[in-house]
């Protein structure tokens, strides 16, 4: 809506058709849109959710406030409980916002008055976006505080920062070509290694995610135990069911730091590893039925070991079937295979770290899965996995 706005021409009482709104009011207005609308939407739905409590629930006020707080966590923010420091981001949240941003970075773009992709112009359209919702949340911040929570400010303008950077960037290069020119001078054979890359990661999360609906499907008696053990009207089942879609991404993220062979930890007395399955205390949420019930390792843990291998190949193959004519042959194709699933171990070992976090100072000070042994795991798995499956298809292709 804001960019038709910034399209259409406004005409005066006298005939004469007025200039569009500036460019900078535009961007503005994205990027305030952005920050409002997910706080709204996100209050909302704590409202609805407290209206199917028959004792009433949280008011008005506090589902707002549950609600900035939601939107802080999602950024990479910290909040400080009485029991230690809050640095779980609900990363479906997280993409959602992302989108947003990208969204709010192309209107900044596309409001500008002249056509031509002037470099300078982008720059300050997407700092100008940035600067704002990094503001936006810092504001945001100082509703989110009190009742013994506190708000960690590096992490909370550090971590809007980076988002806003990179979503902002990518909405912005995208609208004005500037992304796909950067993108051309690159080196030719980088091109399908990106592409490799990007397919490898995609294959491995949708791998995972498959892996924790496996789970959750075999055990939904535990889910069913672990819901009606906290009692309470619909509203909490509900809460709960919209608290665990929120951390899905990160469940799938720890089922990688399982496939790769690390595994992963929900505190320091649970961890669920191919090697062996250490059972402790811990949160009552029923998503968490998913974990084995015994110490015993389950058999879609050691089926999930074949991840790492599948998205290498996928890799591979992505990678075999872009190479040019002038890149090489089937020797060049592999060695590309092999930088590929190197940089795909980064990237994961990066989501990894992300997707990770703390609930406190004691025993869940730890959650997830360990980012550096999970990514140097599955670099090594995906690249010899990619080098093969790149040296094979390269080799047919020609």
């Amino acid at each position: 809506m804001v960019a038709l706005l910034a399209r259409l021409p406004f005409r005066r009482d006298d005939g004469e058709v007025a200039r569009p709104a500036p460019s900078a009011l535009l961007a503005v207005a994205a990027a305030s849109a952005v920050t409002v609308v997910g706080l709204i939407g996100l209050g909302l739905a704590l409202v609805v959710v407290q209206t199917l409590d028959p004792a009433g629930g949280m008011s008005t006020g506090a589902a707002v406030v549950l609600a900035s707080r939601l939107w802080l966590l999602a950024q990479g923010s910290e909040l400080t409980l009485p029991s230690g420091p809050l640095v779980l981001a609900p990363l479906l949240l997280t993409l959602l916002l992302a989108r947003a941003l990208s969204w709010a970075g192309r209107v900044a773009v596309r409001a500008r008055d002249d056509d031509e992709a002037d470099t300078g112009r982008v720059v300050r359209a997407a700092a100008g976006v940035v600067g704002l919702h990094v503001g936006l949340t810092l504001l945001v911040a100082l509703l989110a505080g009190g009742d013994g929570v506190g708000v960690g400010w590096l992490r909370t303008a550090l971590g809007p920062l980076v988002l806003a950077v990179l979503a902002v960037g990518w909405g912005a290069g995208r609208e004005s070509g500037l992304l796909d020119e950067s993108l051309d001078r690159l080196p030719v054979v980088l091109r399908p290694v990106l592409r490799g890359v990007l397919a490898g990661l995609f294959t491995a999360l949708a791998l995972a995610s498959c892996v924790v609906a496996i789970a959750l499907a075999s055990d939904t008696s535990g889910y069913a135990a672990v819901a009606g053990s906290l009692g309470g009207a619909a509203a909490g089942a509900v809460g709960l069911v919209g608290l665990s879609a929120l951390l899905l991404p990160n469940a799938s993220l720890a089922v990688l730091g399982l496939a790769a062979g690390p595994g992963f930890s929900i505190g320091t007395g649970t961890l669920v590893s191919v090697h062996g399955v250490t059972l402790g205390s811990v949160p009552a949420l029923p998503m968490l039925a998913a974990l084995p019930d015994t110490q015993a390792v389950p058999l879609v843990a050691f089926v999930s070991q074949l991840i790492p291998v599948l998205a290498g190949l996928v890799a591979g193959m992505t990678v075999g079937r872009w190479f040019g004519d002038t890149d090489g042959g089937s020797v060049s194709a592999g060695l590309a295979g092999v930088l590929t699933g190197a940089l795909l171990g980064v990237v994961v070992g990066l989501l990894v770290w992300v997707g990770g976090g703390a609930l406190g100072n004691g025993a869940l000070a730890v959650v997830g899965a360990p980012p550096v042994a999970t990514g140097i795991a599955v670099a090594a798995q995906s690249a010899i996995a990619a080098a093969v499956a790149a040296a094979v298809a390269r080799w047919r292709a020609l």
